[in-house]
């Protein structure tokens, strides 16, 4: 395989579909991976767009051929990027963005080490509590409306701390990834996440580089593990890891 791949990993409510999305917007030659799964389509989902939906046996039988770079079992179904996808995106000239979880990501370094590998993390764990409260509580409306059914609070507040401590789970892996970047404001975020991807292919580029490009790569470095840790220090002190520990 040539060209790229993105790894991007993130704990619920860090904003990494808006700056994923927005990625892809501002920087060309990008394509974002689409997993096959073995959940049914929901709602308006289309295969090929949101997931490609296909059955167990037929997941497994992938499986046995080695076709997925990754792949796990959520909630009694399959999920994978095969390794399909990212050829036919190499040879149209795209590098690929992965959107998993750590555990994804771990089996996607092990077999592809030269993937680079980005963890965006909230700005504390007040305002990940402030954002997955208002999700639950907007996902809490939009089911009232659709269904004239509202969950009680308990329920609503049951979800939201479940939701917290997978959050938690996920943030203690955030040493395993090359780059780490804070989602505080969005359009610092894009910036930043922007300058990871540009510096990433000019490392690999072969031409002389220019001032904009070295620019590039300085702020990228800025970004990488060993530069982000005093900052990280920071924002972990300010969740409590116990509970994912019991």
């Amino acid at each position: 395989m040539s060209g790229i791949v993105f790894i991007i990993s993130a704990p619920s409510g860090s904003g990494k579909t808006t700056l994923t999305a927005e990625l892809r917007r501002v920087v060309p030659n990008l394509e974002f991976s689409i997993s096959y799964t073995t959940r049914l389509p929901r709602g308006s989902e289309q295969t090929g767009r949101e997931y490609f939906f296909i059955t167990r046996e037929e997941f497994k039988k992938m499986i046995g051929e080695d076709q997925f770079v990754e792949f796990a079992e959520v909630f009694d179904n399959y999920y994978g990027t095969a390794r399909s996808f990212l050829r036919e995106a190499f040879v149209r000239g795209n590098d690929v963005i992965l959107d998993i979880d750590v555990q994804g990501a771990a089996q996607v370094k092990k077999r592809m080490p030269e993937a680079v590998s980005i963890f965006i993390l909230p700005p504390s764990r007040q305002e990940l509590e402030s954002r997955l409260r208002r999700r639950t509580v907007a996902e809490n409306a939009e089911r009232s409306q659709l269904t004239g059914e509202e969950m009680p609070e308990e329920k609503v507040e049951a979800i939201l701390q479940r939701r917290l401590q997978e959050a938690s789970r996920e943030i203690e892996n955030y040493s395993q990834y090359d780059y780490i970047l804070v989602n505080e404001k969005v359009e610092a975020a894009i910036d930043v996440l922007q300058a990871i991807v540009k510096a990433e292919r000019v490392k690999r580029s072969p031409h002389p580089r220019d001032a904009e490009e070295e620019r590039v790569l300085t702020a990228a470095e800025l970004a990488e593990r060993r530069h982000m840790m005093e900052k990280v220090q920071s924002i972990l002190a300010t969740f409590d890891f116990s509970s994912t520990r019991s």
